[in-house]
């Protein structure tokens, strides 16, 4: 038990070390950061106070786009050993077509096929 809480307390500190090298080197946004974490592998769903903060970011042009497009390569990379991934992305959406810019319904009806 304390071995298992031990790794993921290591986990945790490599993916937020790992994410800050992400932010200072990168060309990539807190907001991107926060849709991969929202739509990961991870068995849960992804939380409100995290869907919150992404669809707030969403009011940003630049935001919104890198959104948008990390959810058109979660929805174009659909791989069904990680239907997680898919299914997280559909409720992130849910949540931004009523949280966020209108925009989103636009940009996605699109790809309703």
């Amino acid at each position: 038990m304390v071995l298992d809480e031990m790794k993921r307390q290591a986990s945790s500190f490599l993916r937020e070390k790992y994410n800050n090298a992400r932010l200072a080197l990168a060309d990539v946004t807190q907001a991107e950061l926060l849709i991969e974490e929202a739509t990961n592998e991870e068995p849960c769903s992804p939380d409100a106070k995290t869907m919150t903060k992404i669809a707030e970011a969403s009011f940003d042009i630049d935001d919104y786009w890198r959104i948008v497009e990390v959810l058109h390569r979660r929805f174009y990379s659909i791989d069904w050993k990680r239907w997680r991934q898919s299914h997280k992305s559909m409720v992130l959406l849910d949540f931004l077509l009523t949280h966020g810019p209108a925009d989103f319904a636009e940009e996605f009806q699109l790809d309703i096929n």
